[in-house]
């Protein structure tokens, strides 16, 4: 006859012995993945964002989340992470305000000549009530919450070779290489220049050919493709003070409770405070490295550009998908 004693101590013992070897499973089933894709390379900023927000939540939420950071495109390529995170396929990426633009309209107003002065004011507009008006129409329209605003950089002209540019009339007949969607060729035409699209990884080759006579980008870009190899000369129109957004799957987002989704916001915010310093500080420091190599560094005055640029946005059919008075409460924004 079998002693219950003995039997009830062998169960005990078999259900601790199971629970001992379930918790590593049950533990790892608690954090939460958080893939990030990025076109970004490794020495870009908006590369080494990511893992100032994955050092944020591992101090934060220790054991709750694990971030796995894939760079240069390789897990989803550039323009495509927006319908990946819709789907649930991706949980965080930047993206840009052209991508938001296709689905939301509004947004293409951060995509117009002179709408943003300077990083402090995107980072004024888009980190307070204007972008969370506009944020609530992003999540209902592309499944998608935005975490962070965050600085891209202000992009400005490289020339292949020097000319005197003061106005837009001065652009005539330069084939300015552009993105090839119509929001940005609108912009290289309206700042007097013919805009000509390229895809990036051939800007460097068209630029030493002759095919494109010049090319836009922010400063860094500008080093770190090397295009000042291929070019003489940086012009500071301040044309497009530049922009990208955290953003994160409403399916995640949504599985989060309140701590949760705070601690991941927080993060974001750290990551974007630190791209923005580094990036800032880059562009300062660049113009001396650009003139050390031999370039020549003009600064006209912007008043003739954003002038001319405002007016041909004013009068565009980009223009009447913007709320009325949006652009208005952008500009009186301090």
């Amino acid at each position: 006859m079998t002693d219950p004693t003995l039997s009830r101590r062998a169960l005990m013992g078999a259900a601790a012995a199971a629970l001992v070897s379930a918790s590593p499973v049950s533990l790892a089933a608690k954090s939460t993945l958080l893939r990030v894709s990025t076109p970004a390379v490794a020495d870009d900023w908006h590369a080494k964002m990511w893992t100032v927000l994955k050092e944020q939540l591992d101090k934060q939420a220790a054991g709750q989340f694990e971030v796995q950071i894939n760079l240069n495109g390789s897990l989803f390529k550039q323009g495509a992470e927006a319908v990946a995170l819709a789907r649930g396929n991706l949980e965080l990426a930047s993206i840009s305000a052209f991508d938001i633009a296709k689905v939301v309209p509004a947004f293409s107003l951060f995509t117009a000549g002179y709408m943003l002065r300077d990083p402090a004011h995107l980072m004024a507009v888009l980190g307070g009530p204007i972008g969370a008006e506009l944020y609530k129409e992003v999540s209902a329209k592309m499944d998608i919450t935005v975490l962070s605003p965050l600085y891209l950089g202000t992009r400005e002209l490289n020339l292949r070779q020097k000319r005197e540019v003061k106005t837009p009339a001065d652009l005539k007949g330069l084939k300015l290489r552009m993105p090839s969607t119509k929001e940005w060729l609108f912009l290289g035409n309206a700042l007097g220049a013919t805009a000509t699209p390229l895809a990036f990884g051939e800007v460097y080759l068209g630029l030493k050919t002759g095919t494109i006579d010049a090319q836009d980008n922010p400063l860094p870009t500008t080093k770190s493709a090397k295009f000042y190899e291929v070019t003489q000369q940086i012009t500071l129109t301040h044309h497009l003070v530049d922009s990208l957004f955290i953003v994160v799957s409403n399916k995640l987002w949504n599985s989060l409770d309140a701590a949760g989704q705070q601690q991941l916001k927080n993060a974001a915010v750290a990551a974007a405070n630190y791209n923005n310093t580094q990036r800032i500080t880059d562009e300062k420091n660049l113009l001396a490295y650009f003139e050390s190599q031999g370039m020549r560094v003009t600064a006209p005055d912007v008043a003739p550009f954003r002038t001319a640029v405002q007016a041909a946005y004013a009068g565009s059919d980009m223009a009447k998908q913007w709320p009325a008075g949006l652009a208005e409460r952008v500009a009186a924004v301090r």
